[in-house]
């Protein structure tokens, strides 16, 4: 395939692979890379990259522009969130003019392919685009104005109203950025669906990966008795799944097989977890740097997710490694993953426990369990599958 020129626009450093978005970016800029395509990135960030991130990100990217973002406490930043029309998330990602002046300037130059990544970083970039006659790709990793609604439902009861009022600000904020892309890509079908009600164009899937060749080798310990699971911490249905464990599936897990324990691991985890549940059977994990060797020392992923959006990149990551999965119908969103052939299915909390027991019980059925979950993975999900799909869209924009 012909070597194409891309301009991506981030909301946030690819590396270090600290959620699921910033994995998903960085295997597939790293895929396409190799494949002979030249990219550049233009990055707004909550804090400038380190020398050891940028030098991560050297051998892949031909051009790096990185922004800091505003302080969140900023007055520009409050006064937009309250009374701007964007929504609040796009509120904090917008309103830097430097980043309009730049990607002015950058378009001066021939692209094949400018891609925005989340409507949320939109804004700083819609009225240059506005006259940007190629158009542009836009990537929605969820449906960001019903994420919005799981975050706004944390809050106290006074602030339900700003929570609504900002949910519709977003649901026409996210109309509106559907509506200006020249492509949108979902990473789900059912995600499309819904975009497509707003878009003019077709929505094109195309969905999240896993490093199968990395996962074809590890081997989970089926007699540990341990558990994982594994999310990013600033994301409020992974703060929500940590609490259903530790409260209410842990304990039911343990009346039949004390034994077990349960390892939870990702980026900013709160510090007052360990004091909050202090069982030494839980095990706090923080940011997991060599991913395969917990894997190893695990005998089940359990995926206790009841809100979000798109699919789980944690899940896919666990599957291809070959842990055997228990998870809601929201951890497997977007997957087409079989109940009771490539992982086991339940969305309660005696389910839920009942199918990790069944898993810690019966190791036989878990190596299959687990085995099926990889080949499934293998089939439909490696990277090189999704970076094939990206470059018949990017080979249709540039056509």
């Amino acid at each position: 395939m012909e070597s194409r020129r891309l301009l991506w626009i981030l909301p946030y450093m690819p590396w270090p692979t600290t959620s699921g978005g910033k994995l998903r970016q960085f295997q597939l800029l790293r895929e396409l890379a190799r494949r002979g395509h030249r990219i550049s990135l233009l990055i707004l960030t909550k804090s400038l990259p380190t020398p050891e991130e940028r030098e991560a990100l050297q051998p892949w990217v031909e051009q790096l522009w990185v922004y800091p973002r505003r302080p969140l406490r900023s007055w520009q930043t409050l006064l937009a969130g309250v009374f701007a029309g964007p929504p609040l998330l796009a509120s904090i990602n917008g309103y830097h003019p430097v980043l309009g002046r730049k990607l002015a300037e950058l378009l001066e130059a021939s692209w094949d392919v400018v891609q925005i990544e989340h409507s949320y970083s939109l804004q700083p970039y819609l009225q240059v685009l506005q006259g940007y006659r190629p158009g542009f790709a836009l990537t929605e990793h969820n449906i960001e104005s019903e994420l919005s609604r799981t975050t706004w439902q944390r809050l106290p009861a006074i602030l339900r109203p700003l929570a609504r009022w900002d949910q519709w600000r977003y649901r026409r904020w996210e109309q509106l950025a559907v509506h200006r892309a020249r492509q949108v890509i979902a990473m789900t079908e059912a995600d499309a669906e819904v975009l497509a009600g707003w878009a003019p164009t077709p929505v094109r899937v195309v969905p999240n990966g896993a490093d199968v060749e990395t996962g074809s080798r590890v081997h989970p310990d089926l007699m540990a008795g341990q558990l994982l699971f594994l999310g990013n911490y600033e994301y409020s249905p992974n703060l929500e799944a940590v609490r259903w464990l530790a409260e209410e599936i842990m304990p039911r897990i343990w009346a039949e097989r004390p034994e077990a324990r349960l390892v939870v691991g990702g980026f900013a985890m709160p510090l007052e977890w360990a004091a909050r549940w202090p069982d030494p059977r839980l095990r706090w994990q923080g940011y997991v740097a060599d991913l395969p060797a917990l894997q190893a020392s695990c005998s089940l992923f359990i995926a206790p997710l009841r809100d979000g959006g798109g699919s789980k990149l944690k899940v896919l990551e666990a599957m291809a490694a070959g842990l055997p999965l228990a998870s809601t119908a929201q951890g497997v969103s977007g997957l087409l993953a079989r109940p009771d052939r490539d992982y086991l299915a339940a969305d309660d909390s005696a389910g839920l426990a009942a199918a990790a027991i069944r898993l810690l019980s019966d190791p036989a059925r878990a190596g299959m369990l687990g085995e099926a979950g990889r080949d499934y993975v293998r089939r439909h999900h490696s990277w090189q599958q999704v970076a094939d799909t990206l470059e018949q869209v990017y080979e249709e924009m540039a056509a």
